[in-house]
């Protein structure tokens, strides 16, 4: 049985992994963190992590960027496993979290679902053979109107997937109206959509002369999130420190 304390338990994502954890007889949610403290039906809610008293194995975040710096500090301090889910984190709170990752299992995904993890491998093939040819490359990411940073964190690990197959020579675009100039081919356009109650899609277009491969994923519940990150905590219990991904949880599976 794998205990989990959830981090941000009152918020949407936090609803849903508390949710689908009731259903699955090898996790259980002991406590939850969150400003209102009280009770989420099966387990407490303490407005911080030093308030809470129960044991855990693992700690599970879906809370904000503004959160993180204490949570890294504590689960530094007390070497708690973190399933660190939250994204817009700044320069220096992704450096926090490599000195973190020293001290405790740390596993950070930019998406949690499968489709996605496997998204990434994807289109590191597809730049190989098609921006090696000379294909321009373009992400365009759309998510509902509640979210706080843009571009996604999701479409951000989707341009570095590409940069990394391609060497590193390539720059990121994320606005073109304060130049009129042609578009440089080393670069790769980042678009941001904000609206409505949609959940996820991403779009990585590679546009050539005179044809265009695109690679989607499209999200449809925020369950598929919910599902890796259980998968996740599953997987870094009582792991060794160290900085970890959604694709080792994948390669684990096999």
């Amino acid at each position: 049985m794998t205990k989990i304390i959830m981090y941000g338990c009152n918020g949407a994502m936090g609803k849903v992994i508390t949710s689908l954890a009731a259903e699955q007889e090898d996790v259980e949610i002991v406590a939850g963190i969150d400003l209102q403290a009280g009770s989420a039906g099966a387990y407490p809610v303490f407005s911080c992590l030093e308030q809470c008293d129960r044991e855990a194995d693992v700690i599970v975040d879906f809370s904000s960027a503004k959160a993180a710096d204490s949570l890294l500090d504590y689960c530094a301090r007390e070497k708690m496993p973190l399933v660190l889910c939250t994204t817009g984190l700044s320069k220096q709170q992704e450096e926090k979290v490599q000195r973190a990752a020293q001290m405790t299992a740390i596993l950070r995904s930019a998406n949690m679902s499968l489709g996605i993890n496997t998204l990434l491998k994807l289109v590191q093939e597809g730049a190989r053979v098609l921006a090696g040819a000379g294909f321009d490359v373009e992400i365009v990411e759309k998510h509902h109107n509640q979210k706080l940073d843009a571009p996604s964190g999701t479409a951000l690990a989707l341009a570095e997937s590409v940069n990394e197959a391609m060497g590193r020579t390539y720059h990121y675009q994320y606005d073109r109206t304060g130049s009129r100039a042609k578009r440089d081919p080393k670069e790769i356009g980042i678009q941001s959509v904000r609206g409505g109650s949609i959940v996820g899609e991403h779009d990585v277009i590679f546009a050539g002369k005179d044809e265009v491969v695109t690679i989607s994923h499209t999200a449809y519940s925020k369950a598929i999130f919910a599902k890796g990150a259980l998968e996740a905590a599953r997987f870094l219990a009582g792991k060794e420190p160290g900085l970890y991904t959604m694709a080792d949880v994948v390669a684990a599976e096999k």
